[in-house]
Parts: structure tokens; C-alpha cells; sequence
């Protein structure tokens, strides 16, 4: 019997998706479950060939990350479930290894190292803390940007982790996420408002903790990432709305109001100021100004003055 599945979400994946399939069939007994989300290039076509015995959904439109992760789990086998995402290479025996990690009792969820392409952890992106309005404040109003090492960035961001040491973590990325069925089945699988990335996998570990899982990071787990693949594809417009709007849906559901509050007047204040270095030549590489504007200012009147979106929750209190 298998030790359990290994999800992988496609969205115009071609470039990547054959190398990430090609390392799971290579770690052996694991089933691959793929749910491609409307692609539009040859991803369904590379999977077909490449593992022709795999089990492959190909909906007609995108559902978004946290729908199609949700649609795995249900064809899932096994007491492991594994998130790749389709520009993450296992390594051997990586998969085990995380499988091994989540079978100690109180562990929930486990993650491996992600490395680039030189073997070097990618450090700020594998690992961070679950945000707090001063972490959240300090991206949106551009502090990160001028003061990077400021200590509510390096506290965020895990700076100075020991990327060696196996150890309790607080929010590993979701493109590397072994979690076991059990705590999956408790936190109750991936909030899909969380529409089409962002902060589902941040959510989720919120939940998982807040029922008393734990979750290891395990140094010897080693994935070769190359990273944001599909999220390059997004218009500058739409990663504004949705990175924003993701933001606060995570905030109105984990923490009090006047946070909330206050989260959306630095996002107002931080894209006002973003609009005004667009204004004199600094903004975006790469962006036009008035595509950058147009971004800028419907994140402003939908999230930060009107609200779109929050569900506010009266516990978090």
C-alpha cells in the first residue's frame, strides 16, 4: 500500500511540470493525484505522457489553488498527503522523509528544505511566522523596501534560522507541505475564498496550530525549486488585487477588527505612496504607469475603503 499521495495543482505548467512528475515516479509506492486548473499550454498533454497511469483532472475552469488542493484530497490514498508544486523537484527519498515526520504523534504537518538551483536554501520564501499587524504593516507601507533588516521584517521572515537543525515551525510554504489526514480532516481542508492564491496555506496552518498540531521543518528533506511559475503569469492588476485582497481575508478571519482597521489604512497609505513613485519614474519594473495606477487604485477603493470580500470573524476578538 502506498504511503500515501503526492497533489500536485497545474496552471500552464509546461515549463516545469515534467520534472516535478518525473521526481515522484522516481521515489516509487507514492500515488500522484494532479488537478490541472484550466491550462491553456501543453501542461495536460506533458502529464499524459510522462505519467500516463497517474490520476489527472483537468477542469474546464481555474477553481484556484485551495479548490484544486481540496479536489485532490478527496481522491487521495493513503494517511500522507504531500503539496508539491508542479517547479518542485523531490529529491530521493524526500518524500519518505517528510512521511516519516508527520507519523510522530503531535506533528500535523512537516516541510523539507527548499533550494535553489545552486543547493542553497531559499531563505525568507521556505520558511516564515504567521503575519501580525506590525509584519503586515511593514510591507504595505514599503518599510521592508528601505529598511530590510528592520526586526519586524527579520522576526517575519525567519532571518538568522538555523536551516540545518530539524525544528518546530510556524508557516512553511505550501508549495512543500506533507500534512497527515488526520490534522487535515480536523483544520477541515483549505478555506477556497482564498481565491486563487495566496495566504490559503498561511490560513491553514493557522488552523492546524490552533488545534494543537505542531509542524517540523526537516533539513533533510531536500526540494529544488524554482519558483513562482504561474504567479508570473498573473497580470500586475490582478496580483495587486489578489495579494491585498488575500491579505485582509486572512486578517478578518484571524484577527480582531480594529487590526483589520488599521491593516487597511497602511494599504491605503502604502499604495498612495507607491502611486506617487510610479508618478516620478520609480515604480514597478517593467510596469506601465498607467497600468500600475489602475492597480494601485482599485486595490485602494475595493479592499481598503470599501472592504470587498472580509468576513470578519467575531471571535477573534
Amino acid at each position: 500500500m502506498a504511503p500515501g499521495s503526492v497533489l500536485i495543482v497545474t496552471h500552464n505548467s509546461a515549463e516545469c511540470i515534467e520534472h516535478c512528475v518525473t521526481g515522484v515516479l522516481n521515489a516509487n509506492g507514492w500515488k500522484v493525484v494532479l488537478i490541472d486548473n484550466a491550462s491553456s499550454d501543453l501542461t495536460v498533454q506533458i502529464v499524459r505522457r510522462v505519467a500516463p497511469t497517474s490520476f489527472l483532472t483537468v477542469n474546464t475552469q481555474n477553481r484556484g489553488f485551495a479548490a484544486a488542493v481540496n479536489q485532490a484530497v478527496r481522491v487521495a490514498e493513503g494517511e500522507v498527503l504531500i503539496l508539491l508544486n508542479p517547479d518542485v523537484i523531490p529529491t530521493l527519498g524526500s518524500l519518505d522523509k517528510l512521511a516519516q515526520a508527520v507519523s510522530e504523534e503531535q506533528f500535523g504537518a512537516a516541510t523539507g528544505m527548499l533550494a535553489g538551483s545552486d543547493g542553497a536554501p531559499q531563505k525568507g520564501f521556505t520558511l516564515r511566522r504567521l503575519p501580525t499587524l506590525v509584519s503586515a504593516l511593514a510591507e504595505v507601507l514599503l518599510v521592508n523596501r528601505v529598511w530590510p533588516s528592520n526586526p519586524w521584517n527579520r522576526h517575519y521572515r525567519c532571518v538568522g534560522f538555523d536551516y540545518t537543525r530539524t525544528q518546530e515551525v510556524e508557516q512553511p510554504a505550501g508549495a512543500c507541505l506533507a500534512i497527515k489526514r488526520q490534522a487535515w480532516e480536523d483544520a477541515g481542508g483549505f478555506d477556497e475564498s482564498f481565491f486563487p492564491v495566496w495566504f490559503e496555506d498561511v490560513d491553514f496552518c493557522r488552523r492546524l496550530r490552533d488545534r494543537g498540531w505542531k509542524i517540523l521543518y526537516c533539513p533533510d528533506a531536500v526540494f529544488v525549486h524554482s519558483g513562482g511559475h504561474s504567479v508570473g503569469k498573473l497580470t500586475f492588476c490582478d496580483r495587486q488585487a489578489y495579494w491585498y485582497g488575500n491579505l485582509l481575508r486572512y486578517f478578518g478571519k484571524h484577527h480582531p477588527h480594529w487590526n483589520v482597521l488599521c491593516l487597511r489604512g497602511g494599504i491605503i497609505a502604502g499604495l498612495i505612496l507607491r502611486s506617487f513613485l510610479s508618478l516620478i519614474g520609480v515604480g514597478p519594473a517593467g510596469v506601465p504607469l498607467k497600468e500600475a495606477l489602475s492597480g494601485y487604485w482599485h486595490v485602494i477603493w475595493e479592499y481598503g475603503l470599501v472592504g470587498r470580500g472580509l468576513q470578519l470573524n467575531p471571535r477573534a476578538v
